[in-house]
């Protein structure tokens, strides 16, 4: 499926916004933020490239969706970013991940504490990013109520990454534990986007409301559907390895549905399995075949289908330009790796 239009209409505008702030100074410190981002290599030469900003997309379009002029929530759409790449780049080291987006990560380059200053550093810019709304003419008591939203949002993030990070140690982590994680560490990010959107478009608490909800529900999706791309990825697109996130001896929703829904001896295989340095050969493909016996697939795609619906039918109840309404569906679909929610 490819990218609907909004991943175009905002793009240019969005770059420069960021560029104006991560873009200007000659510091190395902006250059490794600058790395991060992909607009430059590890010497600093011009690179096209960066992620597919989704959650800052998704700010614009709620904010033209409800009214409003897109142009005037450029600051808060990068500050969103902003965010996500603080929380990507400490994740980098706090998960020893060598790559991302085929590239080597900011801490293999430069070190785990020039790591560690460079999502600091991004995580500052963000807050002062978003106080660029006041010269877009947005009232002050609107950009302290999304200030105090955003410094909660990264709280929740963090708290999200210390369960994630608690996890890897036990065995007895439940399937509500996990929902609750991701809650925080990857649907908050996105429930924000489309706050900030709607609240920078509209007074209107019902379209507030209501796309601050599909943006929670898209998020709790969105992680699904990555945990289910992170072990059967290559049958369904081709690409990548298959299995990485077993090999990683990841707890992802569908290996804890497996460990809570096996039979006595399987689940004691699994957890002896996942207790190992690593995951491979005879035990991979007995992970798979418990996988296979307790349908975790089938549940975890139940478990994205779910949110899906539930934040379509949030968006669906507010009552904003058909058009605009289609366009987040479509987005959300795209972001779901083209998933339609069923009627």
């Amino acid at each position: 499926m490819p990218p609907p239009r909004s991943f175009y209409r905002y793009q240019e505008e969005l770059q420069a916004e960021l560029r104006a702030v991560v873009g200007q100074d000659s510091s190395p410190l902006f250059h490794m933020m600058r790395y991060h981002i992909g607009w430059v290599d590890e010497k600093g030469l011009d690179q096209e490239g960066s992620g597919k900003l989704s959650r800052p997309t998704l700010c614009l379009l709620a904010c033209e969706a409800v009214g409003g002029d897109w142009h005037s929530a450029l600051p808060a759409a990068a500050a969103i970013e902003l965010v996500h790449n603080f929380s990507l780049i400490h994740d980098d080291i706090q998960d020893r991940s060598y790559e991302r987006r085929n590239r080597p990560t900011v801490w293999k380059l430069w070190g785990e504490a020039q790591g560690i200053n460079a999502g600091d550093a991004m995580y500052a810019l963000a807050h002062l990013t978003l106080l660029r709304l006041s010269d877009r003419g947005v009232a002050p008591e609107k950009v302290v109520l999304l200030s105090k939203q955003l410094n909660l949002t990264s709280l929740e993030l963090c708290q999200g990454q210390y369960l994630d990070i608690e996890y890897e140690s036990h065995m007895d982590v439940g399937v509500e534990h996990y929902l609750d994680m991701i809650g925080k560490k990857t649907a908050a990010l996105f429930e924000t986007a489309l706050y900030f959107g709607a609240v920078l478009g509209t007074d209107n608490q019902t379209h507030v409301s209501s796309l601050r909800s599909f943006g929670r529900n898209l998020g709790m999706a969105y992680q699904v559907y990555n945990d289910l791309e992170g072990i059967w990825e290559k049958g369904e697109s081709g690409k990548g390895s298959p299995y990485t996130d077993i090999t990683h001896r990841k707890k992802t929703l569908p290996i804890l549905y497996a460990i809570e829904n096996a039979e006595p001896g399987e689940k004691e295989t699994l957890i002896g399995i996942y207790n190992k340095a690593e995951v491979a050969g005879k035990d991979l493909e007995s992970v798979l075949l418990i996988l296979d016996r307790t349908d975790a697939r089938a549940y975890a795609g139940q478990v994205r289908d779910l949110y899906h619906r539930q934040g379509v039918e949030e968006l669906r109840s507010a009552s904003i330009d058909s058009a605009f309404r289609q366009e987040l569906e479509d987005t959300a679909a795209y972001l779901l790796g083209g998933s339609r929610c069923a009627e």
